[in-house]
């Protein structure tokens, strides 16, 4: 294995932003980390801005270990564990410590009768006990720095497990001390092989046995540091591990399986924290589906989280998701120890046009650039190639050369080329004696460049010695064993370095105060209570969002009178607390252009509300907008990590399109632009069919503000929607010509 700039504002977007009383970002670039003194900091919805990194080097390095219900006695679960904690702590160097009532020694070691007797203040307890509440107690009065809880029976087991739990938390925060568990197990104090160099991967679980393949990774090689069995989380959770180990100088990449996370911000914080010291940090999250939001659930007793909405954080974040263990290990592995891209391009190389064929149908599918060599660059591959063999990318070499050296000189030329940062070479099955020749010459090309040189090896038997030896013995080529787990890893690998090289944290913009637009915003608000459109739109417009003209009225005259000063032709719309889909209820009439017809709508759509039973506060007459792309934008909360912002395309058709981004605040310029580029129908913000780019830029600013609403409001607003939003053509901004507002 292997050892952009953030978006500015443009001025006419700051003098936008700044008549709504609000500061534009600045475009100066930060990569530092946050220093612990900033921890308190809060942003407008108070929430923190930076997170305490906990020094754990006394958790995984200690100088003292207390083994708590420590024994020798045979057949006892504790002795195994006992045993292995001894072995550990003998290879760490710490003194260890059994305390049992009623023993004297344990393994030949004096055991102390209880936590009182302990010699020394310890870095660590390891807990043996059914019930650590009592010993978290009896731990707070020595000063222990962490405590291991290994016992089940808490939150993962029901309502009455979730109160033991609390229970037990609760004793955590009144004894000082950090707590691992309870429900985890010894991955922590499992023996890490020393004899191998290079960056580290380290492992976070909260099922233990589910990081198994990566700590197997060390028989191939793969340098392993810590593993984190983080259980039930009472008290350390996966987010302080991520913090921890994005600043250790050993750590090329952190590995994670995650069931469930416990605080959506402090994960936030600490994916910030590894993107800004380029630290990957690659996770399977269970949950995509209802099944596996369930099991996590009973296994851990964690919110899953809606997972649209966990998967775009990790996205905005820079977390790398990927379903399987086998793809864990893998993209952790390529991720912990390649060298940054020279280039984005790559270059195919195999023996056989039918398997460089498929490959690379599967990588440009999966986004991957396949360049295009230059004709003077397939000249020079056709001195060594056959001139009837395709050398353009991918390169088929018809049989790899054996007897002389030609072969290398392949492989070099390749290399060599400045469009080319990766080169992969399929390689189906074993054919000695060529397959050994070329993983070697491989090797030795690796070995020879700062380009990443990735080798899939298909043979279903792997003892073979091009694979066993040749290839696993190097550590500057990465081996994988199938298509897609290559393709994973090498598209995480450059969409990693991409990502953190125009990275900007957004927390080190997030609003402090509130605007002014809050304090106007706030007279608005009607806790439990939807309010009507016309009180929406005034929320809108408190935050320099543009609506249409409109009135809102209360008699036929009124609304005729109305018409005239709106301009004609008028949409009339029944106004109340309790509306939500008018267009279903036939409370909505468009394109009304004289005032009979505004006399009769007003008629029809009163009576429709009286035999609904539907109160109104009036009837909107509005100024009809037509000719733009209709969107919508709108704020909703998530359990897990507060208030989140969507876009997608809107109309009445939304719940069927189905199109839609989302991000969690705070975010930059340039991820409201990420959003659009994810919908499947942004082409239509470009035009199509002879219609007329659509104003993107206004839709940029819309999604801002709705934001900075969602922040500065997250306590009180439950839900909007501003559908459509009617997204003109360019230079022409954007008008909400609908909005629903639900407070908390």
């Amino acid at each position: 294995m292997l050892g952009s700039t953030h978006g500015t504002l443009t001025t006419d977007f700051r003098a936008r932003v700044e008549a709504c009383g609000e500061t534009p970002r600045t475009a100066v670039h930060s990569t530092a980390a946050p220093s612990d003194g900033d921890a308190a900091e809060l942003d407008v919805s108070g929430r923190p801005l930076h997170s305490d990194v906990p020094d754990l080097d006394r958790f995984f390095r200690p100088e003292s270990v207390a083994v708590i219900g420590a024994s020798d006695a045979d057949g006892r679960p504790n002795t195994g564990i006992t045993r292995q904690l001894i072995a550990w702590a003998g290879r760490v160097g710490a003194r260890i410590h059994p305390v049992h009532p009623t023993r004297a020694t344990v393994f030949g070691l004096p055991c102390h009768a209880s936590v009182a007797d302990l010699p020394e203040q310890v870095d660590l307890a390891v807990l043996l006990v059914s019930d650590p509440v009592p010993v978290i107690e009896q731990l707070a009065d020595t000063k222990v720095k962490f405590a291991v809880a290994f016992a089940s029976g808490f939150a993962e087991t029901g309502a009455a497990g979730a109160a033991a739990q609390a229970r037990l938390t609760s004793a955590v925060q009144r004894s000082g001390l950090r707590l691992l568990g309870p429900n985890t197990n010894l991955n922590a104090f499992e023996e890490f092989r020393e004899d191998l160099d290079g960056p580290a991967i380290a492992l976070i679980t909260q099922s233990g046995h589910q990081g198994r393949p990566v700590y197997t990774l060390q028989e191939l090689g793969i340098r392993l540091s810590h593993w984190a069995p983080t259980g039930n989380e009472a008290d350390l959770e996966t987010s302080d591990f991520i913090s921890y180990f994005a600043e250790q100088p050993e750590v090329g990449a952190i590995a994670c399986y995650v069931e469930g996370l416990k605080d959506g911000r402090q994960f936030l914080l600490a994916a910030d924290r590894a993107a800004r010291n380029g630290v990957p940090v690659v996770a399977v999250k269970v949950g995509r589906t209802e099944t596996g939001a369930r099991t996590a659930a009973s296994h851990t007793g964690k919110l899953t989280g809606a997972d649209t909405v966990v998967d775009a954080a990790m996205r905005q974040f820079g977390v790398i998701r990927v379903d399987g263990l086998d793809e864990l290990q893998d993209t952790a592995a390529l991720l912990a120890r390649a060298r940054p891209p020279r280039a984005d391009g790559v270059v195919v190389y195999s023996i056989s046009g039918g398997t460089g064929a498929h490959f690379s149908d599967l990588a440009t599918e999966a986004g991957l650039t396949l360049p295009t060599l230059s004709e003077a660059k397939q000249q020079e591959l056709h001195q060594w190639i056959p001139d009837y063999l395709g050398v353009a990318n991918p390169i088929d070499n018809g049989g790899h050369p054996v007897g002389d050296w030609r072969g290398r000189k392949i492989i070099d030329a390749i290399l060599a080329d400045p469009s080319v940062g990766v080169l992969i070479c399929p390689i189906t099955g074993p054919f000695p004696p060529m397959s050994d020749k070329l993983a070697q010459d491989l090797v030795d090309a690796a070995e020879a460049t700062d380009k990443l040189v990735c080798v899939i090896w298909g043979s279903p038997i792997g003892t073979e010695e091009a694979y066993r030896t040749t290839l696993l013995g190097s550590s500057r080529v990465a081996t994988f064993r199938t298509f897609g787990n290559c393709i994973t890893a090498v598209r995480a690998y450059l969409g990693h370095h991409r990502f953190t090289a125009s990275y900007r944290s957004p927390f080190d913009d997030a609003p402090r105060t509130p605007s002014p637009s809050f304090r106007k915003a706030q007279a608005l608000m009607r806790p439990g209570q939807q309010l009507s459109e016309h009180a929406a739109k005034q929320l809108l417009r408190a935050y320099g969002i543009r609506v249409p003209r409109e009135q809102l009225v209360t008699s036929a005259a009124a609304a005729v009178r109305a018409a005239g000063l709106v301009g004609y032709p008028v949409v009339m719309k029944a106004s109340g607390p309790q509306l939500g889909h008018k267009t279903e209820l036939g409370l909505v009439k468009i394109g009304l252009t004289s005032a009979s017809q505004i006399r009769d709508a007003y008629r029809e759509l009163t009576d429709i509300a009286r035999y609904e039973s539907i109160p109104l506060d009036g009837v909107l007459v509005c100024q009809m907008v037509e000719r733009g792309v209709e969107m919508v934008v709108g704020v909703t909360q998530d359990d897990l990590f507060g208030p989140t912002v969507t876009v997608g395309l809107g109309g009445v058709l939304v719940e069927v399109l189905h199109d839609a981004a989302v991000r969690v605040p705070p975010f930059g310029e340039d991820q409201a632009r990420h959003m659009l580029t994810e919908l499947r129908g942004h082409p239509l913000l470009e035009g199509v069919r002879g219609a007329p780019p659509a104003d993107v830029d206004a839709l940029v600013e819309v999604i801002l503000r709705v934001q900075r609403m969602a922040l500065e409001l997250g306590d009180v607003l439950s839900e909007l929607d501003i559908n459509p939003l009617m997204v003109l053509p360019r230079g022409q901004g954007a008008v909400a010509l609908d909005a629903l507002a639900i407070c908390r």
